[in-house]
């Protein structure tokens, strides 16, 4: 089960982005800058005595007429976060007072039929009697904050968690039958659901369709060649032209839930349009979390006619995408149904490349023989010195080296190392983690 959603909601300038920062320990509300993966950031995730979240920011709700199409564009944001969420925070502002917009909101969110949770915000030093008019608007007691000071965010946190669904334990049979989870992502209208079907249409029987805990996704167990598998489709967008950033700015959000709950994330691609800003920051979702990935290229009966068109799009995907460079690529037709058997070959590849273990003895055997090809780094006169290594988890598998020295530990001979890694044991498709300690 993927985390649960908690949106924060409130007409402009009521404090709803310092309540983000305050409550996500950061300084940056709506974008962070992420090495190799540049990407809008419009959740975090926080964790608060033992149970996480995603915390979703929006922009201020504008109610009434006279709205211009920004206006409009940011409501329709807030209100998608809206639907996508499992816990809101209301905020009002305890110096301004209620007023007939906060009337408004609080009249939508309960036809939401969401849990609500009322912040007085900017309530650093007020009396209960300075935010009480707000039981007026039928959300309960207000929890004042003071996002500037941190006053109030701990019992502010306590009652989130305390509205939260209850986290639900791993499901042992599962596991035990190495059920292989498979997120299919993308942009709204790249074939996510056609290239759904097309798997599980042919050569599959299907056990049961059930709802997802994600909403407006589905998992579909399916079994596959004798294996089974769980398909998640995060499809249900419906685009509509003044809608389109939005809900292009939102889908963001359905693929990171996804990923959460998958083993292996199936970034499809639209060739007839190319690759787009939103494929990257879905695709860095995958990478970030350490997921097995394939991309395919769907729609490519449109443009394979084109002279060049593959070419074309191979050398954006190598820069656009250098942080996947490990991902398998496949050119695909969910309409034409060409290349989804190879598909489903290729997913069932990095899923087991992703839980590989290698033995102690034969790591550190190409630990060695990586040594004597390239030597370790100097610097000032100290060479890096590798000692041993050992695997330290899988999916995706992690490996931790003893070294004399972690600063000479320079990036490029990190990457080498990856590299080495990755042809002695197969690792295509699967990030691989390494991490670097000095010996005692």
């Amino acid at each position: 089960m993927g985390a649960p959603v908690v949106a924060i909601v409130g007409r402009p300038n009521v404090g709803k982005s310092a309540l983000f920062n305050r409550l996500t320990r950061t300084q940056h509300a709506i974008v962070e800058e992420t090495p190799g993966v540049t990407r809008d950031r419009i959740y975090a995730d926080v964790e608060w005595r033992g149970r996480k979240f995603v915390l979703v920011d929006t922009g201020g709700l504008e109610t009434g007429d006279g709205r211009d199409l920004i206006q409009e564009m940011t409501c329709a944001q807030a209100r998608i976060a809206m639907d996508e969420a499992d816990l809101i925070l209301f905020v009002v502002d305890t110096r301004a007072g209620l007023i007939p917009q906060d009337r408004d909101i609080a009249d939508m969110l309960r036809r939401s039929a969401r849990p609500v949770i009322l912040v007085a915000s900017k309530a650093e030093g007020a009396r209960r009697e300075e935010y009480v008019e707000f039981y007026a608007l039928g959300l309960g007691e207000p929890v004042p904050v003071s996002s500037v000071h941190g006053a109030g965010i701990g019992d502010l946190l306590d009652a989130i968690i305390s509205h939260l669904p209850a986290s639900e334990a791993p499901d042992e049979d599962v596991e035990a039958e190495q059920v292989v989870r498979i997120a299919v992502l993308g942009r709204p209208n790249v074939g996510k659901s056609s290239l759904v079907n097309a798997i599980l249409g042919e050569e599959r029987s299907i056990v049961s369709p059930e709802p997802g805990t994600t909403r407006d996704a589905l998992d579909t167990p399916f079994v596959w060649r004798g294996r089974r598998f769980v398909i998640i489709d995060t499809a249900g967008m419906r685009r509509k032209a003044r809608l389109r950033s939005a809900i292009e700015h939102y889908s963001t959000l359905r693929a990171a839930r996804a990923v959460e709950r998958c083993d292996v994330a199936v970034l499809v691609l639209d060739a007839s349009e190319g690759l787009a800003a939103q494929d990257v920051r879905i695709a860095g979702y995958a990478h970030e979390a350490g997921r097995a990935t394939v991309i395919v290229v769907n729609k490519w009966d449109l443009v394979r006619k084109e002279e060049g068109a593959r070419a074309r799009l191979e050398k954006t995907i190598d820069v656009d995408l250098v942080f996947l460079s490990y991902a398998p690529r496949l050119f695909a037709s969910a309409l034409t149904g060409a290349g989804v058997s190879r598909l489903m070959e290729t997913v069932e590849k990095v899923a087991e490349n992703h839980a590989r273990r290698v033995t102690t003895s034969v790591l550190n055997e190409v630990l060695r023989e990586a040594q004597t090809r390239v030597d370790p780094p100097h610097d000032k006169g100290r060479q890096l010195k590798i000692f041993y290594g050992t695997q330290v988890g899988i999916r995706p598998p992690a490996f931790l080296v003893f070294v004399n020295d972690p600063d000479l530990v320079h990036f490029s001979y990190r990457r080498y190392l990856e590299n080495s890694l990755r042809v002695a044991f197969d690792f295509e498709g699967t990030p691989v983690r390494l991490s670097f300690r000095r010996r005692g």
